[in-house]
């Protein structure tokens, strides 16, 4: 989920930009300090959006830079469990694909990409259906769920779980394939009852012909 958060942080100035706008400066280095850090509070930083305030100047003994306790907004990113989220197949591995969604990757463990077992193709670094024939492979869009959150102090160590072993997840076209699926076996009930009428029908006719009188002979 994106957040705008507004936060409090110490900013430092270095001398050579002293001659430049002090607004813009103090916004391009917090973006340099903070995009792409996660905080375990608010999530991932993906850039700073607005400067709300900026406090007095200070000058530490033996640093010619300015530090500033600044007021700020900043855009982030976080994970909440039971999340559905859309991504692309960036990675394949004999034990699963990793997503890239936002700024973010996520694990689809093989285990979780369908109720169908899923095998490996090496050689084409995709995944392969043995009863759906299915297939998953690189650059494919899907739909997921976040099933596992574990963040740290950095993306490399943190973890998300994935899973698409649920109604309307998957790729695109195995949504639309279970949708007819399930278009034709709603059907079945009224198509056969359908049948049923037009035997009884038929029956009825076949029943009234035998009743009927045979047509008298000319005298």
């Amino acid at each position: 989920m994106y957040k705008i958060v507004t936060v409090e942080d110490t900013v430092r100035v270095p001398p050579r930009r002293f001659g430049e706008d002090l607004e813009a400066v103090i916004i391009s280095e917090l973006k340099n300090m903070l995009t792409g850090r996660i905080n375990r509070d608010i999530g991932l930083i993906i850039s700073v959006t607005n400067l709300q305030n900026v406090g007095e100047g200070r000058i530490i003994l033996g640093d010619g830079a300015v530090y500033y306790d600044v007021r700020f907004d900043v855009l982030t990113y976080v994970p909440l469990l039971n999340e559905v989220v859309e991504g692309i197949v960036s990675e394949t591995t004999e034990f699963g694909a990793f997503i890239t969604f936002g700024p973010l990757d996520g694990l689809l463990h093989v285990s979780q990409m369908t109720e169908d077992y899923m095998s490996y193709d090496e050689k084409n670094l995709s995944f392969h259906g043995k009863e759906s024939k299915k297939t998953l492979k690189l650059g494919d869009t899907v739909r997921a769920r976040v099933v596992t959150v574990s963040i740290k102090d950095r993306i490399s160590t943190s973890k998300i779980g994935l899973t698409m072993r649920q109604p309307f997840l998957g790729k695109p076209d195995w949504l639309v394939e279970e949708e007819t699926k399930k278009a034709g076996e709603a059907a079945k009930p009224e198509i056969k009852a359908a049948k049923k009428d037009a035997v009884k029908k038929e029956v009825g006719k076949k029943e009234a012909a035998k009743k009927e009188p045979a047509p008298k002979k000319p005298k």
